[in-house]
């Protein structure tokens, strides 16, 4: 998709006979999918490969993304049937889950398996320790959110008692932090990319640390679809999942600067070196999911991330949120 997030594809009614060709039909055959993404990131290049390489179309379906900016907003989106598929944290649906609705949306796919974000410092630290945080303070997330979730996991993780050792700085927007830290609010920031990569290139910060990295692996972004798409339409859910998963190959076997210069028109502001930076970051800690498929171990560690944080009131079953056979029927048998 160019800058209005679009793209084109082939028609549903045509899967059947064309499943895995590579010719694309009239647009007029098209199944439209409204797609909500939390933020636009490079965190998310699978799906941006999947774009720009046709896949979507290839699978029969014309995607139109909007971008929620925050968790939340994504999940109101599904709610308000504003979008039919969001890219959101998982955070999300437990929380939605735990509120009691008969009807909420579920999880089909997985796309990120670490918290995609970095922790930035003002000065360089080669031999950085998490514990070097003490008597310092960090710009984090929207309280509740996984990104902050993460951080304040690691840091208990670490020993360190936030709001002791540690101060956190809750009450800045998401859009905002890297402008804060640059106008000299704390010590560290916790930025997803391609925001930490710019804060190093401009010499106002410094990537010190991974939060995936020292979090492990958890279904950090996942796909959830609204009820009345996983009912009515489960070959459109079945199509976005497999080009989701042709994305993710693609990706998977393809070099960082290879990836750049197909996404690049996904981020016009940036540069595929840059992006290949970036990329290769993300591929050096093994952020992207080789499949689909949600990992139970995962969906269990980040819900003991949640119970932490206070944030979590009761623990959600694996069956209660995730739908496994979209995702099943993509895999090599």
């Amino acid at each position: 998709m160019k800058k209005k997030f679009c793209i084109a594809a082939a028609g549903l009614l045509l899967l059947s006979a064309c499943t895995g060709c590579t010719s694309q039909p009239e647009a007029s055959a098209l199944t439209p999918v409204r797609l909500n993404e939390v933020v636009h990131s490079v965190f998310y290049a699978p799906q941006y490969a999947a774009q720009e390489l046709g896949f979507f179309e290839e699978e029969g379906l014309d995607v139109t993304v909007s971008i929620g900016n925050g968790a939340d907003k994504s999940m109101t989106a599904l709610l308000s049937d504003s979008a039919d598929i969001a890219l959101l944290g998982i955070e999300a649906g437990l929380y939605v889950h735990n509120e009691g609705k008969t009807d909420h949306p579920m999880v089909f796919a997985q796309l990120t398996q670490r918290a995609g974000n970095f922790l930035v410092s003002r000065v360089d630290e080669p031999h950085f320790k998490w514990t070097d945080l003490k008597g310092k303070s960090v710009i984090g997330g929207r309280l509740g959110g996984m990104p902050e979730l993460v951080l304040e996991y690691v840091i208990k993780d670490n020993g360190m008692t936030i709001g002791e050792d540690v101060e956190i700085i809750n009450n800045i927007d998401f859009s905002s932090t890297a402008g804060a830290f640059t106008g000299d609010v704390g010590d560290y920031t916790v930025e997803f990319e391609p925001v930490a990569t710019t804060l190093e290139q401009s010499g106002a910060g410094h990537i010190v640390a991974s939060l995936g990295e020292a979090s492990g692996y958890v279904p950090y972004t996942v796909y959830m679809a609204s009820s009345a798409l996983l009912q009515n339409s489960p070959e459109t859910i079945a199509a976005f999942t497999r080009a989701i998963y042709r994305g993710q190959e693609w990706v998977n076997t393809h070099s960082a600067q290879e990836i750049a210069e197909v996404v690049l028109p996904q981020f016009p502001d940036s540069d595929a070196d840059t992006l290949a930076t970036i990329i290769a970051r993300y591929k050096a800690q093994d952020t992207w999911k080789t499949t689909p498929s949600v990992d139970p171990e995962g969906f269990s560690l980040i819900q003991d991330i949640m119970e932490q944080g206070g944030e979590l009131e009761k623990r959600v079953p694996f069956d209660a949120l995730v739908r496994t056979e979209f995702a099943e029927t993509v895999l090599p048998e």
